[in-house]
């Protein structure tokens, strides 16, 4: 059902009279008074949401905020590719026992994301970031006090059941909050932290103890926790849930004191009042024919991020430079520099250039990336041109890790939070989630055996896999830029 045909349903008053569970519109108001709100709103309400003087302070709090779960989940990430040596020599792991360590973040991650959108949907967004900060806490603990491996393999699980809430609930809350033309951007501020996150442990863990390291996994889940108290909710979700005259603050608060938030409020009620007049989604809704297509966008990006290989070489950079004749620890820490201009850099250019040509783009240089890492290893293993090897290897993982920065990395979840209607969002985003969480761990699991296998066969593998998500790109991903929610809907819907 489109966002028109709502608005008539809400103008007649069929919506909530049908059992949907909304026992009356909202928002009522007869078209007079619709297009007086219209044209007040044209004249006052600039493009990105704002009142001649409303303010874009709370949007901007609301999602430095948030963001430091992005961070959390950066150094939940990035932790183990400095720490390699330190754990193993302390504490005796094999090689087997911490690719173990590294790989049960993701089993952790899978558990999070299957719970991730209900618990969002039930507690709300700021609730499911409350437990998640809380129990990545217990998790870091864990982890500094670890005196064999079952501490260290619970320690990591926590983590990653943490990391799988924060991986959804994150960007879906700055898309719900954020104005349409700005919502782009923020959205890639939550890649940029996670960059930034694992940026700080590559940096950090270079200088420090494994040990000591963990302090840096503690302090954002102390900001957000203290942050939270300060923002208001999303609003879409207080209208999903019925609580309206909170709303409405929460709307208000986030546009400025002053603005008119009249049309969008019409908007959003409306949407969602159309909705309520559907049953409660399914697990099997998500593969009804209004639904399929966002499903296979948002599935299809999510395999086509992992097979491209980021969480081998992110778990496994050190290693990588070292098998390459390459200082790991200087490696490390320079992938930790790279990565947070070219992540600003992305976020600048998403509500500009667009979604799919970053991912076009971005996969093109992932691409050229493991080309080069892999001819690197290919020559090593033949004995040719031994002197380029680690400057080849050098180059191909810093185009590699640039290239995703900008675009594999950050836009895949901006689209997530963008394609699904909100009464599957929770199914929909939680399925999206699960199947990243799953390829993450089978890429990070695999990739040292992989790397026995064939060093440069792994790397060419994984350049394939950027070519085929080029041509993915260009057939079926949408193009969302400078559009609300429920505009996307709308044109989603317009394909079946």
């Amino acid at each position: 059902m489109g966002i028109v045909r709502a608005a008539d349903d809400v103008e007649s008053g069929v919506v909530g009279a049908t059992g949907g569970g909304v026992t009356a519109p909202l928002l009522l108001r007869d078209d007079r008074h619709k297009e007086d709100a219209k044209i007040q709103v044209e004249e006052e309400v600039d493009s990105c949401g704002r009142g001649r003087d409303g303010s874009l302070s709370m949007v901007l709090l609301s999602t430095a905020v948030a963001v430091c779960g992005s961070f959390e989940f950066g150094t939940c990430v990035g932790y183990s590719a400095p720490t390699q040596s330190g754990i193993v020599d302390e504490v005796g792991l094999s090689i087997s026992g911490f690719a173990i360590f590294g790989s049960v973040l993701t089993i952790g991650a899978m558990i999070g994301a299957v719970t991730s959108g209900r618990l969002a949907d039930f507690l709300g967004r700021k609730m499911a970031m409350q437990i998640s900060a809380t129990i990545c806490i217990f998790g870091w603990l864990l982890i500094h006090f670890a005196k064999g491996d079952t501490m260290l393999y619970f320690g990591r699980t926590l983590l990653g059941y943490s990391t799988g809430i924060l991986s959804y609930v994150v960007p879906v809350f700055i898309a719900e909050i954020a104005p349409k033309d700005l919502r782009g951007g923020l959205a890639t501020s939550n890649q940029l932290l996670i960059c930034s996150g694992s940026s700080a442990t590559y940096i950090v863990g270079a200088l420090v103890a494994w040990r000591n390291l963990v302090y840096v996994g503690i302090v954002p889940c102390l900001l957000l926790l203290a942050g939270l108290p300060f923002i208001p909710e999303s609003p879409r979700w207080l209208a999903n849930v019925g609580r309206e005259k909170e709303f409405r603050t929460s709307l208000q608060k986030l546009r400025g004191e002053n603005a008119d938030t009249s049309e969008e409020a019409i908007e959003i009620k409306e949407y969602i009042e159309s909705l309520h007049s559907f049953p409660k989604a399914k697990v099997q809704d998500l593969f009804l024919s209004k639904n399929i297509y966002a499903v296979t966008v948002g599935v299809g990006l999510m395999i086509f991020q992992q097979l491209g290989g980021i969480n081998g070489v992110g778990f496994y950079a050190s290693s990588i430079f070292t098998s390459a004749g390459f200082s790991g620890k200087l490696g490390t820490i320079l992938i930790g520099i790279i990565q947070i201009p070219i992540t600003l850099f992305g976020a600048i250019l998403m509500d500009r250039s667009g979604r799919r040509v970053l991912l076009m783009v971005s996969a093109s240089g992932t691409f050229l990336g493991c080309f080069l890492t892999g001819i690197s290893f290919y020559l090593k293993a033949h004995g040719l041109y031994a002197e380029w090897v680690p400057a080849l290897a050098l180059s191909g993982i810093l185009v590699y890790i640039g290239a995703y920065s900008i675009g594999m990395g950050p836009v895949p979840w901006v689209v997530m939070s963008e394609i699904f209607s909100i009464n599957i969002k929770a199914i929909g985003g939680s399925l999206v989630t699960l199947v990243s969480w799953l390829g993450s761990f089978v890429i990070s699991y695999s990739f040292s055996f992989l790397m026995d296998w064939s060093s440069a066969g792994t790397f060419f593998m994984f350049s394939a896999a950027s070519l085929a998500t080029i041509l993915f790109v260009a057939r079926l991903v949408p193009e969302t830029k400078g559009r609300t929610l429920e505009e996307i809907q709308a044109s989603l819907n317009s394909r079946r």
